[in-house]
């Protein structure tokens, strides 16, 4: 816990340090592998920070291990032990995670997360992902999402959050598909910075009534 929230003041540091040079239109990061921290392949072959990274690719990490890489104009932060596939065009980008945890920001453009518990339709968002087979814990960070149950899907939702606001574990099986869950290992300080790097900021950045999130 406390390596966590040292992390994620380092990065609450890089972000706003980056943001104002990055705003008055200074290069943003090449699209690829932004940073590599341990044990990290693409398509089973081991990972260097600047190796590009497109749709069809799958990146893994091994224990303690951590990637951060820009596709377009998304951009990603896996965490240890996960294994994410890119899925589709560029334009109309999707991902496949059926373990692991992954926080992502996305663009404008429709895009569609499967996951091991529902397939969640997304667009223009920020969000984050722990995916396990029975169980998957799934923050709407801000933005709009419809998400699909795979066993219930009669249970179609749609929800639109701002800040963290409604947080859910999508469930394998059971009377329902979803039930309430509370903001957990993910932060505001590694949206911004994430947000960053594709030259935009999260929509509550900025916004004095709003207490950070960790």
């Amino acid at each position: 816990m406390q390596r966590r929230r040292i992390l994620q003041a380092s990065a609450a540091l890089v972000a706003h340090a980056a943001l104002p040079a990055w705003g008055a239109g200074s290069k943003l990061p090449p699209p690829g592998l932004h940073r590599v921290s341990g044990e990290v392949r693409v398509n089973g072959q081991p990972a260097v920070a600047g190796m590009p990274i497109k749709a069809g690719d799958t990146i893994s990490t091994g224990p303690g291990s951590e990637a951060i890489y820009i596709v377009g104009n998304d951009a990603w932060l896996q965490r240890d032990n996960s294994q994410v596939t890119l899925n589709g065009d560029g334009l109309k980008a999707g991902l496949r995670i059926l373990h692991g945890k992954l926080l992502s920001v996305f663009g404008k453009g429709d895009k569609s997360l499967e996951t091991s518990t529902a397939t969640i339709g997304i667009r223009g968002t920020g969000c984050y992902i722990e995916a396990e087979p029975e169980r998957v814990y799934f923050c709407l960070c801000y933005g709009a999402a419809e998400i699909v149950s795979h066993h219930r899907p009669e249970q179609r939702e749609t929800i639109q959050t701002f800040h963290h606001d409604r947080p859910l574990y999508l469930l394998a099986n059971g009377e329902k598909a979803a039930v309430p869950a509370s903001v957990h290992n993910h932060g505001d300080a590694e949206l911004i910075l994430l947000e960053a790097l594709v030259g935009r900021v999260p929509p509550f950045y900025g916004q004095p009534d709003l207490k950070p999130k960790y």
